[in-house]
């Protein structure tokens, strides 16, 4: 997929920039997969906002993906491509053999009418799913699983990725795009590729307005608050009233480490991801 920049016609099409989606499907998700999505506006069930910033936005279908891949040594076909509201990778329609449809995360460089298998032990074709343990070394990686059955956790958004660079009794050494070294169980799964739409990290909105189409509402300054609305508030004029840098709550910020010291899947982690 390529980037699309606009002709200055308008103050809104000035810097805009999107990714070209014009070889995805344009017709509406298939129907057997999708069910309705409410938003919550950042509300939790009390009606207290916990996420702020969020609310409005277009209404959404969500689109079940399999992220498990366990429809074993069933060949699939890639029916289309598409688009999907609610996260960055695009998403591919398979069936299978057996008239079975699913959508999974679509890989780069996969097309449609492409063949695509899950098994223990396949080809090294990109959507192809297996067992990492049995994955070459080397090879690029993305919905991996981190728990046997649970389905694909990590290298999901656009563009993500991780990479097979040892073997170790069992398990195997991934090494993921933020930087991050980790020990996984072989026996987890992985599709081979990259996540599609790397180009997503490249795209301008232009306006406000196509942010609050997203769902995303503004966003001010704690400083620019009255005392009541959040810790760094009130004060006379324009002031930095001698505080720590805190969120609304009165947790500290800016560099915090906000990660439990003991948290069990620590002894996985063999280098920590990049500062």
């Amino acid at each position: 997929m390529a980037l699309k920049a606009y002709k200055p016609t308008t103050s809104a099409s000035r810097g805009l920039v999107l990714v070209d989606k014009s070889s995805l499907w344009k017709g509406r998700p298939y129907k057997g997969l999708v069910c309705g999505k409410t938003s919550t506006g950042g509300r939790n069930v009390h009606g207290h906002i916990t996420s702020w910033h969020r609310g409005g936005g277009h209404k959404r279908l969500y689109r079940r993906i399999d992220f498990l891949r366990n429809k074993i040594d069933v060949e699939g076909t890639v029916e289309r491509l598409e688009y999907d509201p609610n996260r960055t990778a695009f998403i591919a329609l398979i069936k299978y053999a057996d008239g079975v449809f699913s959508y999974i995360i679509a890989p780069q460089k996969l097309g449609v009418g492409d063949k695509i298998i899950s098994s223990e032990k396949t080809d090294v074709k990109v959507g192809n799913c297996m067992k990492m343990i049995n994955v070459p070394v080397g090879t690029v990686v993305h919905n991996i699983e981190f728990r046997i059955g649970k389905g694909g956790q990590f290298a999901r958004s656009a563009g993500s990725y991780g990479q097979i660079v040892g073997r170790d009794s069992g398990k195997v050494i991934v090494k993921l795009s933020s930087g991050e070294v980790r020990l996984i169980n072989g026996e987890c799964r992985a599709t081979v590729g990259a996540a599609s739409n790397p180009d997503q990290k490249n795209v301008n909105l232009g306006k406000a307005g196509r942010s609050r189409w997203m769902g995303r509402r503004p966003i001010n300054r704690g400083s620019a608050m009255n005392p009541i609305d959040h810790p760094h508030g009130g004060g006379e004029g324009k002031t930095k009233s001698g505080r720590h840098p805190v969120t609304p709550w009165g947790k500290p910020t800016k560099g915090y480490k906000t990660r439990r010291k003991a948290k069990p899947s620590d002894r996985c982690i063999l280098t920590k991801r990049k500062k």
